[in-house]
């Protein structure tokens, strides 16, 4: 992937796509507001999610351990992946000894972040997503671009269009003469799946939350397709980040209210499904838990970051920002997109990239994001925080070691520009020479920066230069009135009269 600013040109003047996100972020995210204005307690649910994720992360080693256990006394089998390699390889390997070539899917961004889909498919394994959106992005051979609705950035004709190409390459094809009405796409969404979902023997999950203390995994959804993956299959493997535990079953209380509203704006989730080991007779016969490192153990490490990782996936963030709205998910080459993403994945995978070096630019720093995020992840400190390490150039983890990389390219003129406005402002005589100079050359004025500031200017223009320095204009309207006024109307050379030079300085009427 090129890097965001290359990679969210051509969205940016893609207008059907720009209309469809407008559309859509601009519903949900007034959806969710109504629903959060609901709860008079929002704010101490918020400060009480981020209390268990903190307590969580602070003593992760402790919470998998205890997970493990509890998973391994309720019939479940757990594996440890240290990398997405390890988690491809464990799960292919899971399902080969069943002896079955295909798997249905919950939705899962664990899956996807690994590239799971593509290791099954290159082992000669079948994987087909039974999520409506995630099965539209499948059979378009797309990717997906938001975190709750994968498909944002399609409209009904085109969703239309891609069942009627490609459904019947991939089992039951759509009716004929489907129209884009929500209800005959689903309707035809539902009719290809319930032959995948009555034959398969082997299904493929995530899991929204593990509970260290019973073993009990959760998963959220909306449309019952993780109900049937989750019970009709004999086999059932989830692939999970490590950081989606939490301590007590209790905890999961806070969860069950802030999620559903923070995410599709509902009081309560339409389909929560908690399994617990397995249970002779009733749903799957094996199950095999994958806790997924890939990164994570890095990012827990850095005090400012780790807090990316209390991240329950609502993708409120992504609905309010700005940056998303006009670039979509796409541009920022990542499973994880939006204000999340931003700070998520140059973490998991290292700012050696290009895409990852640019990620932490990404924003506006407005801190939108902030203000709606359910468990209060401080976007813009992160965002702040990983372009420093950007500019010095690492440090990122490879293979386990953690090494230096050279500072990404164009950060150069950066750190001279600042250097150069350090001196300047140090310096008050060499300021007030410099606006009188430029003041009296802005005619030259250029309309776009040569060099690296281009890229600045390609989409604005500088801005217009005033004709006199504001130190000129106050010496010549305000005379002798004021300590700015009484410094430059006698002409004086000094820094006395320079704003902000001498705080306590105080003028003849003894006015600070």
């Amino acid at each position: 992937m090129p890097a965001f600013p290359e990679a969210a040109k051509d969205a940016v003047g893609d207008e059907v796509l720009r209309a469809n996100l407008r559309h859509a972020t601009h519903t949900i995210r007034d959806k969710r507001a109504r629903a959060v204005a609901e709860l008079a307690d929002w704010e101490l649910l918020r400060a009480a999610g981020k209390a268990v994720k903190d307590q969580t992360l602070r003593h992760l080693d402790r919470y998998l351990l205890q997970l493990e256990e509890s998973v391994t006394a309720a019939g479940g089998v757990v594996h440890w992946a240290a990398d997405a390699e390890e988690a491809n390889r464990i799960v292919t390997g899971l399902v080969r000894a069943t002896g079955e070539r295909e798997v249905v899917k919950v939705k899962s961004m664990a899956t996807q972040e690994i590239g799971l889909n593509e290791a099954l498919e290159a082992a000669g394994i079948a994987a087909y997503e039974t999520d409506l959106a995630e099965l539209i992005v499948q059979l378009g051979r797309d990717r997906p671009s938001h975190i709750l609705v994968p498909a944002i950035h399609r409209n009904r004709a085109e969703i239309r269009d891609i069942f009627e190409a490609e459904m019947g390459s991939w089992g039951r094809a759509a009716p004929a003469g489907l129209g884009d009405d929500p209800r005959e796409l689903a309707e035809a969404a539902r009719l290809h799946l319930r032959e995948k979902f009555l034959r398969a023997k082997v299904a493929v999950s995530g899991a929204n939350f593990m509970v260290a203390e019973t073993g009990t995994m959760v998963v959220f959804e909306s449309e019952g397709n993780g109900r049937m993956c989750l019970t009709l299959p004999d086999t059932l493997i989830s692939v999970v980040g490590i950081e989606k535990v939490v301590p007590t079953f209790r905890d999961l209380e806070i969860f069950l209210q802030t999620l559903p509203r923070s995410s599709t704006a509902e009081r309560m989730n339409p389909y929560t499904t908690m399994w617990t080991g397995t249970t002779d007779g009733d749903g799957p016969s094996a199950f095999h838990l994958v806790l997924l490192d890939n990164g994570r153990t890095d990012t827990l490490a850095d005090e400012v970051g780790r807090q990316a990782l209390r991240c329950i996936r609502c993708s409120a963030c992504l609905n309010v920002c700005p940056v998303y709205e006009r670039a979509g998910g796409h541009a920022y080459g990542s499973v994880y997109p939006g204000p999340i993403g931003a700070i998520l994945s140059p973490q998991l995978r290292g700012t050696g990239s290009e895409i990852d070096a640019s990620l932490p630019y990404a924003s506006t720093l407005c801190g939108a994001c902030y203000e709606v995020c359910p468990v209060a992840i401080d976007i813009p400190e992160v965002l702040v925080h990983l372009r420093e390490r950007v500019v010095q150039g690492g440090p990122v983890t490879r293979e386990g070691i953690r090494v230096r990389i050279r500072p990404a390219r164009g950060h150069a003129a950066e750190r001279a520009a600042m250097r150069a406005a350090r001196h300047l402002l140090d310096h008050p005589c060499a300021l007030r020479a410099g606006e009188r100079l430029l003041a009296r050359a802005r005619r030259l004025r250029p309309r776009r920066l040569p060099g690296p500031g281009r890229a600045w200017t390609d989409s604005r223009e500088l801005p217009e230069l005033p004709a006199e320095p504001f130190r000129d204009w106050w010496a010549r309207e305000r005379g002798g009135r004021g300590s700015l006024g009484d410094t430059e109307g006698r002409g004086d050379t000094g820094d006395r009269g320079d704003v902000g030079d001498r705080g306590d300085r105080r003028d003849r009427g003894g006015r600070t």
